[in-house]
């Protein structure tokens, strides 16, 4: 039997309660890993985990938590290190979407989707990054960006900033970790079918599969795919660059009538 390509690598996913980053924990867990699952709801993490254990018979733990608060992110790093002696993958998928008119936006918006997506996931890396370098380096660090962070999409200015900003903290990290044996990527994720999105949409899949060139929109699977290539031993060489999956929607962006960003039209 092939032996599974993250076998005893210990690995932090935020935000994987549902969608995204359950399913990067949940191939993760698939793929021989122990997997620190996060999630801010408490109810949601802890059933999420225990499912991915359940299903994988692999090791995935709990610890909810607000992304947003540096104490917690660092102590993250630490509860992962205490619970399984070590750290080799961070992902930091955890994320915010804000819409809002940029004429009416509020200070208080702003500042937690700045404070959820740039600053929750920027000491979460630095704490992980810390931690590679403590047990002699080596580390992968993934990061969540979108294509809104390519593309503009009404109403999502603040959001879309955040996400070319991961990238571009990518970029410049390189010349940071890439001495201590530290990759950093991004993964740009296109329309992707999640709770979350049909809640605001329940025709999504089918508005977005008839805008996207592929005719499909895209699953969380093709998104999970990708963050484990990025973590996985043969992308070594592969530092500071984003993956779009998107199914080839920014080559041609339209945007669809969208039923949850009527209340910005004038």
């Amino acid at each position: 039997m092939a032996q599974m390509r993250f076998s005893n690598q210990k690995v932090i996913v935020t935000g994987a309660g549902e969608g995204i980053g359950y399913e990067v924990a949940r191939q993760f867990c698939a793929e021989g890993a122990d997997v620190l699952l996060n999630d801010i709801l408490p109810e949601r993490a802890n059933a999420a985990a225990e499912r991915i254990s359940a299903e994988t018979g692999a090791r995935c733990s709990a610890l909810p938590g607000d992304v947003a608060e540096v104490d917690f992110v660092r102590g993250l790093v630490d509860a992962a290190v205490n619970t399984f002696g070590r750290l080799d993958v961070c992902v930091c998928n955890a994320g915010l979407t804000s819409w809002g008119d940029f004429f009416n936006y509020t200070p208080a918006d702003f500042e937690r989707v700045m404070s959820v997506n740039l600053r929750g996931t920027y000491f979460l890396a630095q704490a992980a990054a810390r931690q590679f370098c403590e047990r002699g380096g080596g580390g992968r660090i993934v990061l969540m960006s979108s294509v809104t962070g390519h593309q503009a999409v009404p109403y999502l200015s603040a959001y879309g900033m955040t996400k070319a900003a991961l990238e571009m903290l990518a970029r410049n990290l390189v010349l940071e970790l890439s001495p201590h044996g530290i990759t950093i990527n991004c993964v740009a994720p296109g329309a992707v079918i999640t709770p979350r999105n049909l809640k605001d949409d329940q025709n999504y899949e089918a508005t977005w599969s008839a805008l996207t060139p592929v005719g499909q929109a895209i699953q969380v699977e093709d998104i999970a795919n990708a963050v484990l290539f990025l973590a996985a031993p043969e992308s070594g060489k592969i530092t500071g660059q984003a993956i779009v999956v998107d199914g080839g929607w920014t080559c041609t962006s339209p945007i669809p009538d969208m039923e949850y960003g009527k209340e910005y039209q004038n």
